[in-house]
């Protein structure tokens, strides 16, 4: 079983019946919680909730918020030892779109952090019976907080993609990659421009998402940010490669035929500044 985690709000009210009497099992959890933590000889912070967790490493990246997407290596377990659930690999998530005591949890790590969460059921399925889980389950899961957003599975995913291609690029401050393949002899232009160019947009794979068929106009503040600073760096009759991770184009919704999380290459063609 996988990803039993991932669920939505609309999901786990569909799981209660409108004839089940809700159980507070917060206190009869607690206990449950604390003997495991003594048994074990483990040492938790309790938070405001009732959620428990353990800080083995903090991690050192960014710190997610409930509307980030998150990737989480992950074993879920009972206090029992039965594991009813795990991914070691990581799955990739709305963090907002998961059971309370994970969109808590998680936001006491940063990327790259690992530990433990202790949910009481108040925080996880409550006291009705979820697929395998039986209503009122104490869940405990080992955590690594692999990634907020793209920003470093981008990173290492381009720096893949130029090694294996041997190309060498400029990288900004913002995290773009570029390659200037004609430098131009025109003017260089500025971000509030209209320029007419030409591209083809291509994902890591080689497959073309979009290419213009003749010159295109554009006004550089309506591009994606990536594109648009990237023209910036060329002179009239330039021509580069923009390397884009998915902060500094779609984010991690996508567009259209764009999934969440992607990067995009662009070869471009600096036509004229207008």
């Amino acid at each position: 079983m996988k990803n039993i985690i991932i669920v939505f709000a609309l999901v786990f009210l569909s799981a209660c019946s409108s004839d089940d009497s809700p159980k507070d099992y917060t206190a009869q959890n607690d206990q449950e919680i604390l003997t495991y933590l003594s048994e074990n000889n483990l040492t938790a912070e309790k938070s405001n909730s009732g959620l428990y967790y353990i800080i083995d490493n903090p991690g050192s990246g960014d710190t997610p918020t409930p509307n980030d997407r998150v990737k989480v290596a992950y074993k879920g377990y009972y206090t029992n030892g039965t594991v009813f659930d795990d991914n070691t690999e990581g799955a990739s998530f709305f963090l907002q779109n998961v059971i309370n005591g994970w969109i808590e949890g998680i936001s006491y790590f940063k990327e790259g952090g690992t530990g433990k969460l202790l949910i009481p059921s108040h925080l996880a399925y409550g006291s009705s019976d979820y697929k395998e889980i039986p209503g009122g389950s104490v869940l405990i899961f080992d955590i690594e907080l692999i990634y907020v957003n793209y920003k470093t599975e981008n990173e290492e995913q381009i720096q893949a993609y130029l090694t294996d291609n041997n190309i060498i690029t400029q990288q900004t401050e913002t995290g773009l990659h570029y390659t200037i393949n004609t430098i131009g002899d025109g003017e260089q232009p500025v971000i509030t421009d209209n320029v007419t160019v030409t591209y083809k947009g291509y994902f890591l794979n080689g497959d073309v998402f979009d290419e213009s068929t003749e010159n295109v106009n554009f006004n550089l503040e309506n591009l994606i940010k990536g594109f648009s600073e990237g023209i910036t760096y060329l002179n009239e009759g330039g021509s580069a490669t923009f390397f884009i991770p998915a902060h500094l184009a779609y984010g991690n919704t996508g567009s259209y035929n764009i999934p969440g999380g992607s990067v995009l290459i662009f070869d471009v063609e600096l036509i004229t500044i207008n």
